[in-house]
């Protein structure tokens, strides 16, 4: 059986922008110098990670608080407005209607994950909806792709990934996944680091339709 694992911000949701927003926002409040590339760097951490990352750089609060806090800017988003990437959804059902095993991996925790999903109504188009909470580990560290592929039943030559993050798709290709890149405008700027390290580059999902 084919299986394909989904990244989400920034590869099925346009949401980018609201994580951008809100893990710059605090920073910037709390006046923490931070790089350019500071999105490519927190993407893959998950919301814990960024938290125990704001800490190292400075900023004066817990890791939990910064979580907390990162989450209440962004949560408004993902239930109201944020929508799907273009052609997402016919991409979805057309290969879920060829018996396609369907799943997601991302960064973002469920409260923000599954209320999106559901709202632009997806949701029960996959078999299984993963935060890398559940699995305790980061989408940079290739053990959560052997960890998805057992819970999968699946060997993970078998696997095709898509995300959009640079970091996330190195990891899963040195994991042994096969890898799409998706193009979003946050990770433009490394396209063609992406362009090299892939399967296969796509500017939207119609391409695949």
């Amino acid at each position: 059986m084919k299986t394909y694992l989904f990244d989400f911000d920034g590869t099925l949701v346009d949401s980018m922008p609201s994580y951008a927003a809100a893990t710059i926002r605090i920073l910037e409040e709390n006046h923490v110098p931070y790089p350019e590339d500071i999105v490519k760097i927190t993407t893959p951490l998950g919301y814990a990670g960024v938290g125990e990352l704001y800490v190292k750089m400075g900023l004066p609060k817990s890791a939990e608080e910064i979580v907390s806090i990162i989450k209440s800017y962004a949560l408004e988003d993902y239930k109201h407005t944020i929508p799907l990437k273009p052609s997402v959804r016919e991409f979805l059902e057309k290969r879920k209607s060829e018996g396609v095993r369907l799943a997601i991996l991302t960064a973002s925790p469920h409260e923000m994950l599954d209320v999106c999903l559901k709202r632009v109504g997806v949701y029960d188009l996959f078999d299984h909806v993963w935060s890398s909470d559940d699995f305790g580990l980061k989408k940079s560290q290739p053990e959560i792709y052997l960890a998805a592929a057992k819970r999968l039943n699946a060997d993970i030559s078998e696997i095709t990934f898509f995300d959009d993050n640079i970091t996330a798709l190195q990891t899963a290709k040195r994991a042994g996944l096969r890898t799409v890149g998706v193009f979003d405008p946050t990770s433009e700027d490394c396209a063609q680091e992406i362009k090299d390290t892939v399967d296969k580059y796509i500017l939207t999902f119609g391409e695949l339709l």
